[in-house]
């Protein structure tokens, strides 16, 4: 009985995250007609580091534990500030949503060399690529208009190396994701400011403006970060990373069901690929962790 809830939990925190995860390219769009791309992520950043702050202070504690707090930033400056500064130049010089997303695509199976060196079950392989594939299906219409000048490559590379590099650290981090967040979000609002003198700034503080900097600020950047940390401390980072397929798809279903934008039948497909790849791939054993599997199931009982 124990199991059975302790599964749909994991379920529902997995749907949640990639419902709201999906959510903000429609509420960046909403924002971004209001602020320029570094201006707004400015005040995101600012925003939720204000309210994490507040909490911390409320809990007595805001910082990570001595020792680990040079790692923290790290990841959340990866992870958090880099991973969007770089996903925003490369846009900015050219770079369709599709190809980016393309590009990033190649995050979970990147993320599996690196951490399972000692071999994978190739139903796993076959998962990731069919996910891969299905993902390109999703994204196919937004390559027409790409510009793919080396500059934009650069970023959109620079994105996917934050991204990956800045998960396997956080993997490591083995505390309350809102002890270390205070800390992430502070660097990352540092750099966010540091670039900001060399990109365009207009604001307009219209209500819509706010709608969006508050789901953002508040719903993506504490709630939804803090599922896909809790995600990342308590399952495989090959699994958690594969979920990231499952969001262009689920932000085209948000965009016809929300704003009324026809779904491709190609855009289904690949939807259908994306979820038959990800049942291969949450299924299918890692052979790293077949030695230690005992040992791992016991750390995972007293962590629940």
């Amino acid at each position: 009985m124990n199991f059975a809830r302790q599964q749909w939990a994991a379920f529902g925190s997995t749907t949640l995250f990639v419902l709201l995860w999906s959510s903000g390219a429609i509420f960046s769009r909403l924002g971004l007609e209001h602020a320029s791309p570094f201006m707004f992520l400015l005040l995101r950043f600012a925003l939720a580091l204000g309210v994490l702050l507040i909490v911390g202070s409320c809990r007595g504690r805001w910082l990570p534990q001595p020792g680990t707090r040079q790692r923290a930033g790290v990841a959340g400056l990866l992870m958090i500030g880099g991973y969007a500064a770089c996903y925003l130049l490369a846009l900015a010089h050219g770079v369709t949503p599709g190809v980016l997303a393309t590009v990033l695509g190649v995050q979970p199976l990147l993320t599996l060399i690196l951490l399972e060196r000692r071999g994978f079950s190739g139903a796993r392989v076959v998962g990731l690529l069919l996910a891969f594939a299905g993902l390109t299906l999703v994204v196919s219409q937004g390559w027409h208009a790409a510009s793919l000048s080396r500059t934009g490559l650069f970023y959109a590379l620079g994105a996917l190396v934050s991204i990956t590099a800045g998960s396997i650290l956080q993997k490591r981090i083995h505390q309350a994701p809102l002890e270390v967040l205070p800390l992430q979000y502070g660097c990352s609002l540092v750099l966010c400011a540091a670039v900001l003198p060399f990109q365009p700034v207009r604001v307009e503080f219209t209500p819509q403006l706010w709608v969006a900097l508050l789901w953002l600020s508040l719903v993506i950047s504490i709630g939804a970060q803090l599922l896909l940390f809790r995600l990342i401390q308590r399952g495989s980072l090959v699994n958690v990373t594969s979920l990231f397929y499952l969001v262009p798809a689920t932000t085209a279903l948000l965009d016809f069901l929300i704003l009324g934008n026809r779904m491709p039948m190609r855009a289904v497909a690949g939807l259908a690929a994306i979820l038959v790849a990800l049942v291969l791939v949450f299924r299918a054993p890692s052979l790293a962790s077949k030695p230690a599997n005992k040992g791992l199931s016991r750390r995972r009982m007293e962590d629940a």
